[in-house]
């Protein structure tokens, strides 16, 4: 037996057609459910040209907005990782600080990339960008706020001793006088 043959031999023995052919209004008695929409044969190529660039713009602007609010979930998790690292120095608190330093970093050198794909005439990617910028400027405050809690920033004088210099005497001995 061949493939694609039935056992009765035969080419197709069953085949739906969808098109509707008849004049009749009995086909036509019936509404269009919901969501349906007729097409017709003078609807012009261009205006559907225009609706399909439009659906992409809307396609695109959505997900330059996803993207622009993605660090925010990142955000969630370095808290909660820093959180669990604690506030007292040794590797694992250090390389989770330094790891939420690095990704905004890393992230705010790329913007140009990351709207890439996304940019358009009709799509206006400046608030999508600026949100970006901002989730991961935040990101970045929470990295240096790590560092503070860790007390590895300078932020005291005694950070600083070794730059400052000697201290000037202000008291001078002139000799001594015996006191009797």
């Amino acid at each position: 037996m061949e493939k694609g043959k039935g056992v009765m031999g035969g080419g197709r023995r069953w085949a739906v057609e969808f098109t509707d052919h008849s004049t009749s209004p009995s086909s036509r008695d019936f509404p269009d459910p919901p969501g349906f929409a007729r097409s017709s044969s003078d609807q012009d190529d261009s205006s559907v040209a225009r609706q399909n660039k439009d659906g992409e713009s809307n396609w695109k602007a959505r997900k330059a907005w996803e993207v622009a609010q993605a660090p925010f979930k990142n955000l969630m998790m370095m808290g909660f990782m820093m959180w669990m690292a604690g506030s007292t120095v040794h590797l694992f608190s250090i390389g989770i600080t330094f790891s939420a330093l690095w990704q905004p970093i890393s992230a705010l050198q790329g913007v140009g990339k990351v709207f890439e794909p996304y940019k358009d005439s009709k799509v206006d990617l400046l608030g999508p960008k600026l949100v970006y910028l901002a989730l991961n400027l935040v990101g970045l405050g929470l990295g240096v706020w790590k560092l503070n809690t860790l007390g590895l920033l300078p932020t005291h004088a005694s950070d600083w001793v070794s730059s400052l210099p000697p201290p000037q005497d202000v008291e001078y001995s002139g000799g001594g006088f015996p006191l009797h």
